[in-house]
């Protein structure tokens, strides 16, 4: 992404409040009043794909009492066959009922959702459940009486769908920053997507056309960090699903053609201590209090190995190149995009962090984990940031760079994974049994990606060699 438009945070960071109503028995009367006929217990594999079982509605109860059972060994990174039956126990606060997307929906019933975590049939929590490596860090910063906030800006792009139904990588518009329609022909479906996700009980903050031709984005209320990764899991799927309505293709990838902007998810973190910024200090450089400035120095430390979780694709990599503005440097600023991290102008409770390396093809809950995780080290071991780069990193020559001792991320996905495992600090939040199926799967992605001839190959060599 090459520019971003202007991000207003409350004064205080929203979330809905505790529902007196988030019992079974009023969930039950709720999906008999509103007529659903049924009800997706949902839940992510480590790699982020949603995954659901449906149940109809003599198994309404049996659901909400967390006793359906499902083969863990059928999800990726799960678990052995030998140990394959798990639970689905949902968090009631999650329960939402589905707007209609379609007639043939409304036939057929309506649908309702519960977000769930996973245990064993023990009863004891699934180490491998990437909710689950979420509520560890966010057990962690309460234990130091801190909470961490997040406002994501996920960027997708909308391709038309060829005759046979296939995607392709054929824009339907030619718009680009900030444009009006007729030129932004995403304008409708901007609008379609925001109305169904005010349904759900979003708070949409604005919508527009981004930089590159059929590039869009919808950004969406400031919140904890469990409900935030919630909200990423659930926007992908509404944005997609109202895309198939209008027959075009939503993609998340982060970098779908060559030559223009890639997609992001800028993540825009405070931490919060008894309802109050903790990131903010009047008197403190830059007016960031000395937790923000640990903090920060921890998502620095870190963001090598980190970059394998936030921005886990081949693809990924793509995005993360000089040209386009997206952050290639660790280094922080309060005055321009360049920076891996920067510090937007608002202060008092608005006071936060804005973490650019992240794109939207991650698994919200393991990369706000890592977040969080490295954040809370910075603020343990009282690391300290290196001086604010204030000038535009991207024009700086190598010479300059190692001067200011600024490092770049990793090039590609094996490295990125490789510095992962070298950094003790997130293979702990990670948990062993996740971080090893995780390393395991992308190091596959990556040996398939390199033992494949790819077309740019055959144009570039084929006639020459």
């Amino acid at each position: 992404m090459t520019r971003k438009s202007p991000r207003s945070t409350p004064d205080t960071p929203t979330a809905p409040a505790p529902h007196p109503d988030h019992t079974p028995e009023r969930i039950l009367e709720r999906l008999t009043q509103e007529g659903v006929k049924f009800l997706r217990l949902q839940f992510t594999d480590i790699l982020g794909t949603v995954k659901n079982i449906e149940v109809a509605q003599s198994q309404f109860p049996k659901a909400l009492r967390g006793d359906v059972m499902f083969d863990g060994s059928a999800i990726e990174g799960f678990t052995r066959i030998e140990e394959s039956d798990m639970l689905l126990r949902p968090d009631l606060s999650t329960f939402l009922v589905y707007p209609q997307f379609s007639r043939e929906e409304g036939e057929r019933g309506k649908v309702a959702r519960l977000i769930c975590d996973v245990y064993l049939p023990d009863g004891t929590p699934f180490e491998g459940d990437p909710r689950r490596v979420l509520r560890r860090q966010i057990d962690r910063a309460a234990a130091l009486g801190l909470s961490l906030h997040c406002g994501p800006e996920p960027e997708f792009f909308l391709f038309e769908r060829a005759a046979s139904g296939h995607g392709t990588t054929t824009t339907n518009d030619h718009a680009g920053y900030f444009d009006l329609a007729p030129i932004d022909r995403g304008e409708r479906i901007r609008r379609e997507i925001t109305n169904k996700l005010v349904e759900m009980g979003f708070e949409i903050e604005g919508a527009h056309h981004e930089v590159a031709p059929g590039q869009h984005e919808i950004d969406f209320g400031y919140a904890p960090a469990l409900q935030t990764a919630d909200a990423i899991s659930t926007f992908k799927f509404v944005v997609k699903r109202v895309a198939l309505e209008y027959g075009l293709l939503a993609s998340f990838l982060p970098k779908p053609a060559s030559g223009v902007s890639g997609s992001g998810m800028h993540c825009h973190l405070s931490l919060f201590r008894d309802g109050h910024n903790a990131f903010a200090d009047p008197e403190g450089e830059y007016g960031l209090s000395r937790l923000a400035l640990n903090f920060i120095a921890g998502l620095l430390e870190h963001a090598p190995g980190m970059v394998a979780v936030t921005n886990p694709l081949v693809n990924s990599y793509k995005r993360l190149v000089p040209g386009y503005e997206a952050p290639v440097n660790v280094a922080w600023s309060t005055s321009n995009r360049s920076a891996l991290i920067r510090i937007p102008a608002k202060r008092g409770n608005s006071t936060r962090a804005e973490f650019r390396m992240p794109d939207p093809s991650c698994n919200p809950y393991l990369a706000l984990a890592l977040m969080l995780a490295a954040g809370l080290d910075g603020i343990e071991q009282g690391l300290e940031p290196p001086p604010a780069i204030q000038r535009n990193i991207f024009k700086m020559t190598v010479r300059e760079k190692r001067h200011h001792k600024i490092r770049e991320l990793p090039g590609n996905l094996s490295e990125a994974v490789d510095a992962l495992e070298r950094d003790e600090t997130l293979v702990a939040a990670l948990g062993e049994h996740l971080h090893d199926r995780y390393s395991e799967a992308k190091r596959q992605e990556w040996a398939e990606y390199s033992a494949t001839v790819h077309p740019w190959e055959l144009h570039r060599y084929l006639d020459l060699i």
